[in-house]
């Protein structure tokens, strides 16, 4: 089955180890022959700035990343086609992955709309708006202050919404989310799990969940344990329990999935790299249609990306 995961870290850790080979290097959890393997038919790359970094030295980052995605991932293996939307998907041919650049986190382009441009001209296909802190965009999901956007976060939304380009609000507070909901024309959110079920600031909340069905956009269940169960333990039993619940609010047209690999340390027992999302589709079968498991699996991603 065809697989597309909204999310993975890859490019961080090649930005942060020049050694590493991208095709099939076992410290990748997403290497390319993993990808091979699984199914993965469109995998998203995040270009992600640690907030540590010195703010003058961010973009210079951000863009580094950008080049490391189309020299050394698409530029150096036959086979993966960056993929900027939905018709570029159409046209990959059978053995071949679409690769998608995304940028998770404003906080490198500091309060100027001229870098964000910039990074869109390198084929940036969905913008996440905040890590887990503040920015000139708007506050993070763990930011006491809950702030909303701020106008130039609404400068940055009208700007996705003239390049057609997924808004995502992973990360992104509560107050943020409503406001994203209310004037963005293509969101998202890439990697995110229910509230309800486990209690994580990162989580979307019901009413949340809900709101994105209504805009008939999609969320992406992700695989960090810490999101799945308040223990920091999980198994892929903890994945299926997301998605009955989000189902259940209406969801099952509107979810798939996001892993976040390479961005963590700890995995799901049995979902530890790409190599092992048989396991997930596996357990999937059991308990859903074929025509549902293809939907979660690859069919809502795709059919909400913008054209």
């Amino acid at each position: 089955m065809k697989i597309f995961d909204a999310h993975c870290d890859v490019l961080l850790k090649l930005y942060e180890d020049k050694t590493i080979n991208f095709k099939d290097s076992p410290s990748l959890q997403a290497n390319l022959e993993g990808m091979k393997e699984s199914g993965v038919k469109v995998q998203c790359f995040a270009i992600f700035v640690p907030s540590e970094l010195e703010q003058e030295r961010k973009f210079d980052a951000a863009e580094e990343m950008a080049n490391i995605f189309h020299k050394k991932v698409v530029g150096e293996n036959e086979g993966l086609v960056h993929v900027r939307n939905r018709e570029d998907i159409s046209r990959l041919k059978e053995n071949e992955i679409g690769a998608m650049l995304t940028l998770e986190g404003c906080d490198c382009i500091g309060s100027d709309i001229g870098k964000l441009n910039t990074l869109l001209g390198y084929g940036v296909s969905s913008v996440g708006l905040t890590w887990n802190w503040a920015n000139a965009v708007a506050d993070g999901a763990k930011e006491t202050r809950g702030r909303g956007l701020t106008p130039f976060g609404r400068e940055v939304v009208e700007l996705l919404n003239e390049t057609k380009t997924w808004c995502d609000v992973s990360h992104l507070s509560e107050r943020g989310f409503w406001d994203v909901i209310e004037l963005a024309d293509f969101p998202m959110a890439s990697h995110s799990n229910s509230h309800t079920l486990c209690r994580h600031p990162r989580n979307l909340k019901d009413d949340q969940i809900r709101a994105l069905i209504r805009r008939d956009s999609v969320m992406g269940l992700t695989f960090v344990p810490y999101f799945l169960n308040e223990s920091g333990e999980a198994a892929i039993n903890d994945v299926l329990r997301h998605l009955d619940h989000v189902c259940s609010l209406g969801a099952e047209d509107h979810v798939g999935f996001g892993s976040d690999f390479d961005g963590i340390e700890k995995t799901v027992d049995r979902l530890s790299s790409t190599r092992e999302y048989t396991n997930l589709i596996n357990e999937l079968q059991k308990h859903y249609s074929e025509i549902q498991v293809e939907r979660f699996l690859f069919k809502n991603m795709e059919k909400r990306l913008p054209k």
